[in-house]
């Protein structure tokens, strides 16, 4: 008989940035709003922690040039959250930090009909994805 060891889990996600400082103030206030603490802020290395959620981490680029979407590679990350205000609000304080709207908080009924999202992007090109869709 196999032995089965425990599933793997996700654990944390690096993001490569032009400059970690300045990707900092932009997420810090999206990610805090998400309920993550900064746990660490350097020149070279930032992150944020969520009870048992994934870590983010921001690593400094090795080459220079932003992220492209719709090129091989990251796409967007989605974060579900509780009702459409929330969408509304998150979208709003991203806007404010500097994240520039992909796509304003609207339905999107070709994903089902209670979906409501926005997507925004960062000063790399990071997509981010605020959305919610009630299962009943």
């Amino acid at each position: 008989m196999r032995h089965h060891g425990p599933m793997a889990t996700f654990d944390h996600i690096g993001i490569s940035v032009e400059s970690v400082p300045a990707a900092s103030a932009q997420f810090n206030p999206v990610f805090e709003a998400l309920g993550y603490v900064r746990a660490h802020d350097a020149e070279d290395l930032a992150y944020w922690r969520k009870d048992d959620e994934p870590e983010v981490l921001l690593y400094p680029a090795r080459e220079e040039g932003l992220h492209r979407h719709g090129k091989v590679g990251w796409q967007h990350l989605a974060y579900a959250v509780d009702s459409r205000e929330e969408v509304d609000r998150l979208h709003d304080i991203a806007i404010a930090a500097g994240w520039a709207a992909v796509r304003d908080p609207k339905e999107y009924p070709r994903f089902s009909e209670r979906y409501y999202a926005s997507f925004v992007e960062d000063d790399n090109g990071i997509r981010i994805e605020f959305m919610h869709n009630p299962r009943d």
